[in-house]
């Protein structure tokens, strides 16, 4: 279609008659993105499967895909229909993101909503002494606040995960080698684009 088109840069009747997987998948995706549609030719359908795609120009897009099984008046699976969105800069403002993130000369740590670790940047690393590897998935506050903390801090990463910020909180943190270092907290809500 036309927005395909636009994306790619190929006009349709490039396309029509081709191989998608051998002629516009760059090599080292092309067998996962043929699992994708051999299992649409199935009637398995696949949401949200990122893949890249190789324009005319040969620059990589990176595309984010349904692959969902086609089928005729009688039910009979006929082909593969893939609705697809370009999510190249939406992946270059994550990454450019996560950058910041990581350099910041301040520790910044982040919990999903179960209260478990999922940012940990570098300054947070030298402060506390974990590695981000060494804390992703772990509960903070049970882990890393101490005891006489846990209540004050869990109220107020509960108030940011409802959008209440909190700025200025004073947050014991339990060091690798059990000690105890005090930051200031800015506690805000982190939420999808």
């Amino acid at each position: 279609n036309k927005c395909a088109a636009n994306i790619s840069g190929y006009p349709s009747t490039d396309t029509l008659g081709h191989n998608l997987v051998n002629e516009f998948i760059m090599e080292d995706f092309r067998e996962s993105v043929q699992d994708v549609l051999d299992k649409a030719l199935r009637g398995q359908e696949t949401a949200n499967f990122q893949l890249p795609l190789v324009t005319s120009n040969g620059t990589r897009v990176e595309i984010l895909l349904n692959a969902t099984t086609r089928k005729d008046v009688d039910g009979r699976i006929i082909g593969v229909v893939g609705i697809g969105q370009n999510i190249t800069a939406r992946i270059a403002q994550e990454q450019e993101y996560s950058r910041l993130i990581d350099t910041a000369n301040a520790p910044i740590f982040g919990v999903d909503i179960d209260g478990n670790v999922n940012v940990w940047n570098k300054n947070a690393s030298a402060v506390v002494g974990f590695t981000a590897e060494e804390t992703f998935g772990r509960p903070f506050v049970q882990d890393f606040i101490t005891d006489d903390f846990s209540a004050s801090v869990q109220d107020v990463l509960d108030k940011a995960l409802r959008g209440e910020e909190t700025a200025n909180f004073q947050l014991p943190l339990m060091t690798k080698g059990r000690s105890r270092v005090e930051i200031l907290l800015n506690a805000t809500s982190r939420k999808d684009a």
